[in-house]
Formats: structure tokens, C-alpha cells, sequence
């Protein structure tokens, strides 16, 4: 398992931004490294947690929970043969292009070691949006990536440390419980019932899902209380 490709984005204008200042850092490029990663808003970082790279709509991107996004390689190659185009790495917004790791299959909570001190752990799924789909510019892009159900996974930096493209990833804890990135992505998209067993990993979870699985349950719950009244 390695770190394929190591990306970044630039602030660029777009069209497909309703971000106030029309920009977004979407379009990552390959970069050899090192990069420094680290939380968020520290060492002079802003809303990435990867040095250098750009997140402009911080409305719903970026922060402790979404420092790092990663997507495999094996993933954008399916998606290159169902679109018959090409798609470098960072094609698809991704930090980390991953080899070798099913990254959709990874658990929430789930930590990782990219080369010799950087530990993340996989918070959640990646939700698709009108900037992606403008990127990308594919007519229904967000209908058909969330039917796909293999959204990569946003990160949050456990311990910081530097990394380059070639370095090993190794899972150094993976919890007991059922849900996968593509387990709460369903579970906050199109399997809604879902949403109360997110609650197993509400420690590690992205604070959203939690709030949407609580607040899910609450309505439950007191629809069967009228019920049983």
C-alpha cells in the first residue's frame, strides 16, 4: 500500500462555485514532496491540512475533519473506463492518490501511518457538489458518482509529519464496528435508514453525520411515541 500520487490545488476562478469570491482549489496537481501536513489553521496552514494546497468554499470543506481527502488509483482507472477519458491523479480533488488500499472499504476511525510520522484517520466520505461536477464536466456527475457509492475518504491528522509520493501507507488500527466510508456515505445519501447505526462511530465520525444520525433517530423515536399514544 503507498501513496501513489501527493496533490495540491491552486485558488483558481470557476463558474461552477457559489462561494462568494468564485474560486475554488479543486484542481489538484501531482507535486513530488515533502509536504508538510498538519491540523488545520496551524503552522500557518489554512482550511487544508496539507501545505501549499487551497480550500476556498470553507462553508462545507476543509477543517479538522476534512484536512485530507484521499481517493485510489484503482478507482479513478474504473471510472477513466466508464468515461473513456483520462483522469490523472487529482482528478478527482483528491490530496492523496492511493495504491493498493481500498480507501471506500476503509472503516471511520480507521488510522493510517504515510511514511515514517504522518497518522490520519478516516472520518468520513466525500459528498459530491455542483463545483465537482463542474470540473469534471460530465452532465449528472453528482447522480452518478453517489450512485457508484465509492466517495474516497476525508481525513483528519493525528499526528502531523511530511510526506512525498512514493512513501508506504500502513493501517495502524482498524475498529471493530461495520461502518465503512461507503457504509455512512449510503447512510447520508440514498439508504437514510441507515443513519442510527453511524452511531457505533460517532467518536471518529465528521461532527455532520453524527448531528444528521442523532437527529435521524430523534425523529424515530418520537414518531413512535405518537405511534404508540
Amino acid at each position: 500500500m503507498k501513496l501513489l500520487s501527493l496533490n495540491v490545488g491552486r485558488a483558481e476562478a470557476s463558474e461552477h462555485t457559489d462561494q462568494a469570491e468564485g474560486v475554488t482549489g479543486i484542481d489538484k496537481r501531482p507535486v513530488e514532496g515533502p509536504v508538510r501536513v498538519a491540523v488545520p489553521g496551524s503552522d500557518g496552514f489554512g482550511a487544508s491540512g496539507v501545505e501549499g494546497d487551497a480550500v476556498c468554499d470553507t462553508r462545507y470543506h476543509g477543517g479538522e475533519h476534512q484536512a485530507v481527502y484521499a481517493f485510489a488509483r484503482e478507482d479513478l482507472d474504473e471510472w477513466q473506463r466508464s468515461l473513456g477519458r483520462t483522469l490523472r491523479s487529482g482528478s478527482f480533488g483528491e490530496n492523496l492518490t492511493t495504491e493498493g488500499i481500498d480507501v471506500s472499504g476503509a472503516k471511520i476511525g480507521e488510522r493510517w501511518r504515510v511514511g515514517s510520522d504522518l497518522v490520519l484517520e478516516v472520518a468520513s466520505g466525500r459528498i459530491p457538489c455542483r463545483t465537482f461536477q463542474g470540473h469534471l464536466g460530465e452532465k449528472g456527475w453528482v447522480k452518478r458518482f453517489t450512485a457508484q457509492g465509492a466517495p474516497g475518504a476525508y481525513l483528519r491528522v493525528i499526528e502531523p509529519g511530511t510526506i512525498r509520493a512514493g512513501d508506504t501507507i500502513e493501517i495502524l488500527h482498524r475498529p471493530e464496528h461495520e461502518v465503512t466510508v461507503a457504509f455512512q456515505f449510503r447512510a447520508v445519501t440514498t439508504e437514510r435508514g441507515l443513519l442510527p447505526r453511524l452511531l457505533v462511530a460517532a467518536d471518529a465520525l465528521d461532527p455532520e453525520a453524527v448531528k444528521a444520525a442523532r437527529t435521524y433517530v430523534a425523529k424515530y423515536e418520537a414518531g413512535a411515541d405518537t405511534a404508540r399514544g
